[in-house]
């Protein structure tokens, strides 16, 4: 334990900060924030140049929120009624679905939202979930650089465009790791918020067991079910049962049909069938990856390697488990490359880490220029990053130095 907590004390101003990472870091959050302010004063966020609504993945937050306010909480699982609220809200038809497929806790931020003005709820729910993104940010790296390269990740433009949660899921998935050796019981309770995103969750029980922090087991299990019981008071039993009523069309739409087309995901399971590949073919690629993933986590949590190295396997290992992968959801990987920052801060970058990260980057802004799904490819990087800096991670003798340990 003293290894673990020692491993995520601030990290001391040893190594230097390349002069041109910062550079880049701040021409890439510059980039974001102009972006954002172009986007705006142009109308093509939020609304448009007649005063209507700009159809995007928040007005089905909104929406969501409005018909709990109206008391029918039940009713934003059903794809025709809350498009009828959505089209009204913003004023002129469109082509598809924006869904509601949420678990009902997370109706408790919908009809927060759904009492403040469209605009004010858009940009607020934005900037608000961003914080504590930008705090876990700075909490992982140890370093006030940690604050650059929060604004610097090249899909929070796109996550603030469209309205979605990426900033949510990424800070509660990095306040969990954080926590972990230091904070268990706050680590659980952010676990188990997380339960919003079930899709999440399924290397945390694994590595939780794996490793026995039965704390941050536990913590995550009582908050889920306190979660979950709270909405069903608010919303009543209704809801969660037109949940798991609507959630095979859910299934079935974006995984079967691609209703969501397959550049849009980030998945292995979406790159099989963006390529032409049938449905059978990809959940074989996926099941297979997210298996191993599973077994090398796990394997990682219980050898003696650095916590900082576990915490970066499990985040970049979350997000290749789920076929369900947006690139709004990238942002989880900004949490397992502060992990690789950090560690680059106190022992040094080795020489192919740094390039290695603007091969991420590059990859990033070229799926926002082209719409190739290269995301995959950048969680790829990033996992083989941390699994070269692990070593020989299946062994489980003592590391053979202390102060590797300590990292």
């Amino acid at each position: 334990m003293t290894a673990s907590l020692s491993a995520l004390r601030p990290a001391p101003e040893q190594s230097a900060i390349p002069a041109w990472l910062v550079r880049v870091c701040l021409v890439l959050a510059v980039a974001n924030v102009t972006l954002c302010g172009t986007a705006y004063l142009s109308q093509w966020w939020v609304y448009d140049a007649n005063g209507l609504g700009i159809p995007t993945d928040f007005i089905n937050v909104w929406a969501a929120g409005r018909l709990v306010l109206d008391g029918l909480p039940a009713q934003a699982y059903d794809w025709d009624i809350q498009k009828q609220v959505e089209v009204a809200k913003l004023g002129k038809d469109f082509v598809g679905y924006f869904a509601w497929h949420y678990p009902p806790p997370f109706l408790f931020v919908a009809s927060v939202l759904a009492q403040l003005p469209y605009q004010a709820a858009f940009i607020g729910w934005v900037a608000v979930s961003f914080v504590p993104f930008v705090v876990a940010m700075r909490a992982i790296v140890g370093h006030s650089f940690g604050y650059l390269l929060a604004f610097a990740i090249p899909m929070a433009f796109i996550n603030a465009l469209v309205g979605q949660n990426g900033f949510l899921t990424a800070a509660l998935i990095g306040g969990t790791l954080y926590l972990i050796p230091v904070r268990p019981v706050l680590a659980g309770i952010c676990l188990g918020l997380l339960t919003y995103k079930p899709q999440y969750g399924l290397l945390f029980p694994i590595v939780l067991i794996a490793a026995g922090h039965w704390r941050v087991f536990i913590s995550a299990a009582v908050t889920a079910l306190v979660v979950a019981f709270a909405s069903l008071l608010a919303f009543g039993f209704e809801s969660w049962l037109a949940f798991f009523h609507w959630m095979p069309k859910f299934s079935q739409a974006f995984l079967t049909e691609g209703k969501a087309p397959w550049w849009k995901m980030q998945s292995i399971f979406s790159m099989v069938r963006y390529f032409g590949g049938s449905e059978p073919l990809g959940w074989a690629f996926q099941w297979v990856l997210t298996a191993s993933v599973a077994v090398v986590v796990a394997l990682v949590w219980r050898s003696r390697v650095p916590y900082t190295l576990k915490a970066a396997a499990l985040g970049a290992g979350t997000l290749l488990t789920t076929p369900y992968l947006f690139m709004y959801d990238m942002m989880v990987l900004a949490i397992p490359v502060a992990f690789l920052i950090r560690i680059g801060l106190k022992t040094g970058f080795r020489s192919y880490e740094l390039p290695a990260l603007g091969v991420v980057v590059a990859l990033l802004v070229c799926y926002m220029f082209t719409g190739v799904p290269t995301g995959l490819g950048a969680t790829l990087v990033v996992a083989a990053l941390v699994l070269r800096r692990a070593g020989s991670w299946w062994r489980h003798e003592p590391a053979p130095a202390l102060a590797a340990v300590r990292i």
